[in-house]
């Protein structure tokens, strides 16, 4: 599995690229076969409470998901987006079953 990490306009610290790693490799669980998983992280200019937001495109054999989502923190935000590509895999597998 390939993982590609941008961060657009600001570095992403070590922590949170571990951070991302693990809740990547977490993915592998519900789906076999997962090629890439590009992230992209972002801050949304107006400076409100939520204004990280978190996009992940994956990719597998026959199979493209995409999942956006906008936090608090990027921890958060990428969190969501997980638990939302969790559930399009669980579909995903049981469609090709």
């Amino acid at each position: 599995m390939e993982l590609n990490i941008q961060a657009i306009k600001f570095d992403a610290t070590a922590k949170l690229q571990s951070f991302i790693l693990k809740r990547m490799e977490k993915l592998d669980r519900f789906y076999e076969g997962i090629s890439t998983i590009d992230v992209t992280l972002k801050v949304i200019k107006p400076e409100t409470s939520a204004n990280k937001a978190a996009t992940i495109k994956l990719s597998a054999p026959h199979l493209e998901l995409f999942a956006e989502k906008i936090a608090d923190s990027f921890e958060q935000a990428i969190d969501e987006c997980a638990e939302a590509l969790q559930k399009q895999l669980i579909k995903a597998k049981e469609k090709k079953q």
